[in-house]
C-alpha cells in the first residue's frame, strides 16, 4: 500500500487505517458486534483478538492507527502490539482522541458508555493518560467529537493547551460527530493561537449515506489540513449485515454496483470514500480478520462516474441519517 502525507503535518499515513472503536471494548453500535466477539468479553481474548487485526492490517500495508481514551483498552491493546512487534515509532503514524470517558465498566449493557466533557481539566488528564499508554507513538492528538454546543473551541484555554501540544511536536485535530459537522469544521479552519492554526487535521464521517460534509471537508484540505474519513460502513448499515426492509431498495442499488465493479459491498462503501480528492485516509473499523481483509479489497476496486451517480439516490438528510445512527443498539 502506497503512503501519502497527512495534511501538511509531515506524517506518513496509507490510504486505509485502522480504528480501534470496535476492538477495544465489549459493547460497540455496530450491526453484529456481539457476533464479531463471539460474546466473549475476557480482557486475554480481546487483545488478542485486536492483536490479529492489528496484525493482518500491518502486514497488508496499514500505517495508520486510530484509538480514543473512550475506546475502553483501546491504546493498551494497540501500545501492546506496537511494542511486542518492536514496531518502531517513526514507521507507524498513532492518533487518539480526549473529551470522552469511559465508564461501561467493561459490560454490553451499561447506562451510559461514555460521557463527553470538553473541559480543560478532561483534556489534561487524559493526554497525561494516552501518553502513558502511547509514549513516542502518539503522532496525532484529536478532540473527541467537537461540536459547537459543546462550547470547546470557544474554550481560550483549551486551545492555548492544544497549541502547546502542537508547539511541542504533536499535531492536532479534531473529530466531527451530528448532523452540523460542516459547520464546527468551518469554525475550525478559522481558529487560531497567537496566528498560528490551531487544528492540522480533522476526522469527519462521510459515506455514501451520508455526503453534507463533503465540501466543507474538501475546503479543510484546501487549508491544509489532513483529512480522516470515519464510519465508511455507516456503522454496518453499508455492510452485508444490514437487512432492515426500509433499507432493501437502498440495498438493491448497492447490489448492483458490487456486482458490476466485482467487489462486496464493505469495499465498495470505502472505495466511494478514497474516491474522493480530499481524503488521506479512510478508516476501516474491523472487528475480524475476515472484515479487515474484506475492507482492504477497497483499494482494487474500480470506482467510477456512474457508480458515484447511481448510488446518489440512496443518500440520506442529515438530521434522519444521524437520528438512525443515534437509535443503534450497543451490542
Amino acid at each position: 500500500m502506497t503512503l501519502g502525507m497527512l495534511g501538511t503535518t509531515g506524517l506518513a499515513v496509507s490510504r486505509i487505517g485502522v480504528g480501534l472503536a470496535a476492538l477495544g471494548r465489549p459493547g460497540y453500535i455496530n450491526l453484529g458486534h456481539a457476533d464479531d466477539l463471539g460474546r466473549d468479553y475476557d480482557v486475554p481474548s480481546m487483545q488478542a483478538r485486536a492483536h490479529a487485526v492489528l496484525d493482518t492490517a500491518w502486514a497488508a500495508g496499514v500505517r495508520y492507527f486510530d484509538a480514543a481514551r473512550s475506546y475502553g483498552r483501546a491504546e493498551e491493546f494497540l501500545a501492546a502490539w506496537l511494542r511486542q512487534r518492536r514496531i518502531a515509532p517513526e514507521t507507524v503514524t498513532v492518533g487518539s482522541k480526549w473529551g470522552y470517558t469511559y465508564t461501561a465498566g467493561w459490560r454490553v449493557e451499561a447506562e451510559h458508555h461514555e460521557i463527553k466533557d470538553h473541559s480543560l481539566a478532561t483534556l489534561t488528564r487524559q493526554l497525561d493518560e494516552s501518553r502513558t499508554q502511547l509514549g513516542p507513538y502518539l503522532d496525532l492528538y484529536q478532540i473527541h467529537s467537537a461540536t459547537l454546543d459543546s462550547g470547546v473551541l470557544a474554550d481560550r484555554a483549551v486551545l492555548e493547551r492544544l497549541a502547546g501540544l502542537r508547539r511541542d511536536g504533536v499535531a492536532v485535530g479534531l473529530s466531527l460527530s451530528g448532523p452540523h459537522q460542516s459547520e464546527t469544521l468551518r469554525r475550525a479552519i478559522e481558529l487560531r493561537v497567537d496566528g498560528e492554526r490551531v487544528f492540522d487535521t480533522v476526522q469527519a464521517t462521510w459515506n455514501l449515506l451520508e455526503r453534507s460534509a463533503g465540501p466543507a471537508l474538501r475546503e479543510a484540505s484546501a487549508a491544509g489540513m489532513g483529512v480522516i474519513v470515519k464510519e465508511a460502513l455507516a456503522n454496518g448499515r453499508l455492510s452485508a449485515r444490514n437487512g432492515a426492509p426500509s433499507f432493501a431498495p437502498a440495498r438493491l442499488r448497492l447490489e448492483g454496483v458490487a456486482r458490476r465493479l466485482s467487489c462486496t459491498l464493505d469495499a465498495l462503501a470505502i472505495a466511494a470514500v478514497l474516491a474522493q480528492p480530499w481524503v488521506d485516509v479512510a478508516l476501516s473499523g474491523a472487528a475480524t480478520v475476515a472484515q479487515v481483509r474484506s475492507n482492504l479489497a477497497a483499494l482494487d476496486v474500480g470506482w467510477d462516474d456512474a457508480a458515484d451517480e447511481h448510488l446518489r439516490a440512496i443518500a440520506e438528510d442529515a438530521p434522519s441519517y444521524w437520528a438512525t445512527r443515534g437509535r443503534l443498539a450497543w451490542n
